[in-house]
């Protein structure tokens, strides 16, 4: 896969509710409050992605800022396809994502795009290891030796054989990191990917990210509301 692209996408969220003609009836519910247009705010600031035309091309790293509540999360999600409830179009090399089959969905996060959730979404019953291991035996992706080294170079080698339930979260996203790149991928999601991580670590994770994605040629899209992951970005938007 080459590019991602979002034409002119609106999540529905952020649609301006309807016009009501001056003297008809409202079946609105008094007491709440108007929904707030992407294209600004009230301090003034723009969206770069909402209600625009814009690519993301396989190679290339980006970094998508934003306040809270601004949509990252459902900007992934539209990507990833577990959510449709928007206007406008995703494509993917330009084809229509509403045209996706449940089979051609799987197909695109097998090999196409890898993700690391905000929330992280390990097994808090398992260990460290079986959380990386458990996706690793699906796409032969990775060699044992290869996990190993990652979790050293993470700093968390010994919790190799730790529950993720008691791990702290920071630690959780380093785990998590080591999930979404055992399998090939042309673009990684990294939403929120260091808000629990120091600057030392957060560089280290980075490194390893970076090195991933360019031995496949594939692009990083990473999102921050405050903390950005340390890479050279080629672009930076605005949500």
């Amino acid at each position: 896969m080459n590019n991602i692209q979002f034409l002119n996408v609106l999540p529905h969220v952020f649609q301006a509710p309807p016009t009501i003609p001056e003297g008809a009836s409202s079946d609105l519910k008094p007491g709440l409050p108007a929904r707030v247009s992407p294209s600004g705010d009230e301090r003034g600031a723009t969206s770069d992605i909402w209600l625009h035309d814009i690519s993301f091309e396989r190679g290339r790293h980006y970094l998508i800022e934003a306040d809270s509540g601004r949509g990252k999360s459902t900007f992934c999600s539209y990507i990833l396809g577990y959510r449709h409830d928007y206007t406008g179009q995703v494509l993917f090399d330009g084809r229509d994502a509403r045209q996706y089959s449940v089979a051609d969905w799987s197909k695109l996060r097998q090999r196409h795009v890898s993700c690391l959730f905000q929330e992280l979404r390990l097994f808090p019953e398992l260990t460290a290891f079986e959380n990386v291991d458990i996706k690793n035996k699906l796409t032969h992706h990775k060699s044992r030796q290869q996990i190993e080294q990652w979790f050293e170079r993470l700093g968390i080698a010994d919790k190799l054989t730790a529950k993720v339930g008691r791990m702290s979260f920071g630690q959780q996203q380093r785990v998590a990191l080591m999930r979404a790149l055992v399998q090939p991928f042309d673009f990684l999601l990294a939403d929120e990917p260091i808000s629990h991580l120091d600057d030392r670590n957060a560089g280290i994770m980075a490194a390893l990210l970076k090195e991933e994605a360019d031995s496949q040629g594939a692009s990083v899209i990473a999102t921050s509301i405050g903390k950005r992951l340390p890479l050279a970005y080629d672009i930076i938007l605005r949500l």
